[in-house]
């Protein structure tokens, strides 16, 4: 199989889908790998570390495009690229298409078979492909919440986690999955009182036991939720429905209700949002305000420290890429109920329930467009 590997186009997005190791074994394997001139430089490795490693190193996008049987990327395809989609083509990449209408149709238009990170998923729900980015999103949130509380940033001025004498900042994290976890640990870390919002109990009861710092354990509800949003200096956003656009759990008026200077980040962007004041921002122009209050926006958060989330991200995709170059498509998710469930888009199809009910299209489960595959397990959480 022909394997392409394009530079990434998103604004400040510094992140490579294949490391160098990782097109050395596909080539050991027997498969082509295509790898735009540049792609890794933003992740610290050069074309020619690509080119020992195997790779054909092309100038140019549509080279990469034009010729590779399995398209592999870390962010959904940008409108300049929707001319550069194959008919038949494997795209696997992170595409949040339920917040995309756009994309959708676009991908229904070129007859690809759209395969996302975020959707391929476990017989337990675990989201192994999103795990290693969520992981990443969480910690830096606290970061960011760090630097915008900032006077010069914007913020109130105050330092997260206090001094002794004064009080620490309150950070209440909306979701206590893999973001959450990841954000409440580095926030407890660094002394910040924080309060953890989710819908399963058991979760909290178990987060509780196993976090160490000033933590407060809250089930959700609109009225838990307006209580310590209004108390906060710094709301998290971590809410993830697979595939699914975030529901709103923070209003307009919650945000309002927060003091100025206050800073508030929605890793859940990417799938629409669950702030209702959120909007996608960028790297180059990261935050706005909404009643005095930061909001920082950015889709690709992880694309900041390129390094770390390279290695992290190819980790965890890389087994599922050799898969499908050894076994192509229908091999691959007969063997795989998890990838399976990644596929998104089949030839024109919606085959997501997630993504077709966003948009009111059909769905049509894969197993009736691949033959053999039998019936496909449904995601878990849908």
């Amino acid at each position: 199989m022909i394997v392409g590997v394009p530079k990434e186009i998103k604004d400040q997005e510094y992140r490579v889908s294949l490391t160098p190791a990782g097109v050395e074994m596909l080539t050991r394997a027997g498969h082509r790998v295509l790898v735009e001139a540049g792609a890794g430089e933003g992740s610290g490795f050069s074309d020619q570390a690509y080119a020992d490693a195997g790779a054909e190193v092309v100038a140019g996008a549509e080279k990469v495009w034009c010729q590779a049987d399995l398209i592999v990327k870390v962010k959904e395809p940008l409108p300049v690229e929707y001319p550069l989609l194959q008919h038949g083509q494997l795209l696997f990449t992170f595409l949040h298409l339920a917040a995309d209408e756009n994309l959708t149709r676009a991908l229904l238009r070129s007859g690809v078979v759209a395969i996302a990170y975020e959707t391929v998923q476990l017989p337990d729900g675990r989201l192994p492909l999103l795990t290693p980015m969520s992981e990443v999103a969480g910690r830096m949130a606290i970061q960011v919440a760090a630097h915008y509380l900032e006077k010069p940033a914007g913020g109130r001025g105050k330092l997260l986690g206090g001094v002794p004498g004064v009080y620490p900042s309150r950070v209440v994290i909306i979701g206590a999955g893999t973001v959450g976890t990841n954000a409440a640990q580095i926030a407890l870390g660094m002394g910040a009182q924080v309060t953890l919002i989710d819908v399963n109990l058991d979760r909290l009861r178990y987060l509780s036991e196993v976090l160490d710092g000033n933590l407060i354990t809250l089930m959700s509800n609109h009225r838990n939720i307006a209580n310590a949003v209004r108390g906060a200096e710094v709301v998290i956003g971590a809410v993830l429905i697979p595939g699914a656009r975030t529901p709103k759990l923070v209003t307009r008026e919650m945000v309002a209700s927060m003091e100025p200077g206050s800073v508030v980040i929605d890793v859940a962007v990417d799938q629409g949002g669950c702030i209702e004041t959120s909007r996608p921002t960028s790297h180059s122009d990261p935050v706005y305000l909404v009643d005095g209050v930061v909001h920082y926006c950015v889709p690709n958060m992880p694309g900041a420290v390129p390094r770390t989330s390279t290695y992290a991200l190819s980790n965890a995709t890389l087994p599922y890429v050799v898969k499908l170059a050894n076994l192509g498509l229908e091999g691959a998710v007969r063997q795989d109920p998890a990838l399976a469930l990644g596929v998104n888009i089949y030839r024109g199809h919606v085959t997501h329930p997630a993504v077709a009910q966003a948009f009111g299209f059909e769905c049509v489960p894969l197993a009736e467009l691949i033959p053999g595959l039998g019936r496909q397990p449904t995601p878990v959480g849908s």
